[in-house]
């Protein structure tokens, strides 16, 4: 199969923090997966653009116009079996390409995250269908998102559910010792018996910090502490609740943070939180800091709320708590501060069951069955 990947997603090769989120992560680590194919079981290529968040949206325009061009001569020469679009705004093209996909006998597919099909806006949303209309396959990263698309005209015959993935190379050096996390140096400004809590994200309103720092901090005994990578439009709204609480001592703000930064904080804290909330026209596609953070050894304990409810396995890599229960978050984690010798076997189960179940390598698989699949007649 000769494959040609588009997406508009990578950062800058020099300033990877430059446009980091979930689904750059996947564009990134799909492309190192997939180039890691043997040539004999896969042709492939990748056509990019890299940008920071900040230039992202004015040059996305003309790298899909140059993209157009150059897929359009591409398919003419003979030289591509599938297209693969990683989001709906590349998979646009497909509109104006299907023509020629279709003269030519080339499939065309995409991955869909969540929000770029759920997106708010009423022009987008009148443009979704059509883009569907012109793929061949919808590649969306969780039941919920294909659930998603199919709500907005999509047929279920194009559904292929696919989850996302880690790069199980990016964390070679997690080792499980006893002690080892109230020990750790990035914590060395915490009593040893505290109790960490840890969130990463880009700080918008359905990842729920706010609301976490509001009503459920408060609830908690004073040595369990949260610490909190990432920045965004919520940022102001977080440091509200902190101060209305009065958590500056045991609320932290990490800001924007580094692979290595990344990883100091999973082997650091005692628990992952992901503590999302519903909001209208948003939503969470999938959640791969969840597995980030398991490749560490650090189990989360998550709103069982849209993706995320395929991402973690009860008792394996974590624990679910209803979206908004304040009890249920305040029960599920004291009684895990409690058992601090059950939690470090969980934390040895929850990087066990995502590298057996989530490694890009084995999730690229799926890709290619599916994108390998004959035409439908």
């Amino acid at each position: 199969m000769r494959l040609i990947f588009v997406t508009h997603s990578f950062s800058p090769p020099d300033r990877p923090l430059a446009n980091v989120g979930g689904m750059q992560r996947v564009a990134m680590e799909l492309d190192a997966a997939l180039g890691r194919r043997s040539p004999e079981d896969l042709a492939y290529d990748i056509i990019k653009l890299e940008a920071s968040w900040k230039w992202i949206h004015w040059l996305v325009g003309p790298f899909l116009a140059r993209t157009y061009w150059t897929l359009r001569r591409r398919i003419r020469r003979g030289e591509v079996d599938v297209v693969l679009f990683s989001s709906m705004v590349t998979a646009s093209l497909a509109v104006l390409l299907r023509a020629d996909l279709d003269r030519h006998d080339v499939r065309a597919a995409a991955i869909v995250h969540g929000q770029d099909v759920t997106k708010p806006v009423a022009m987008y949303q009148r443009f979704v269908p059509r883009v569907f209309a012109s793929l061949d396959l919808v590649l969306p990263v969780s039941g919920p998102t294909g659930e998603a698309c199919r709500l907005r005209g999509l047929p279920a015959e194009k559904i292929r559910v696919v989850h996302n993935g880690v790069a199980l190379e990016r964390f070679p050096t997690f080792q499980q010792a006893a002690g080892a996390r109230a020990s750790h140096p990035f914590r060395s400004v915490l009593a040893p018996e505290s109790l960490l809590l840890c969130s990463v994200g880009r700080q918008v309103k359905r990842k729920g910090f706010a609301w976490f720092i509001d009503q459920v901090m408060p609830h908690l005994p004073d040595h369990v502490h949260y610490w909190l990578g990432g920045d965004g439009p919520e940022g102001r709204a977080i440091q509200e609740a902190i101060d209305r609480n009065d958590l500056g001592d045991r609320v932290r703000l990490l800001g924007r943070l580094g692979d290595r930064e990344l990883t100091e904080i999973y082997q650091a804290a005692d628990l992952f939180v992901m503590p999302n909330i519903p909001v209208q026209g948003d939503m969470e596609g999938f959640g791969i800091v969840m597995l980030e953070a398991a490749m560490n050894g650090l189990p989360t304990v998550a709103a069982r709320l849209e993706g995320i409810r395929e991402v973690i396995t009860d008792d394996q890599n974590g624990f679910f708590v209803e979206s908004g229960d304040v009890d249920g978050y305040v029960r599920r984690i004291t009684t895990l501060d409690g058992q601090r010798e059950a939690l470090s076997q969980l934390s040895t189960r929850a990087r066990e069951h995502v590298a057996r179940t989530f490694g890009w390598d084995a999730v690229a698989s799926h890709y290619i069955d599916h994108l390998s699949e004959p035409h439908s007649s």
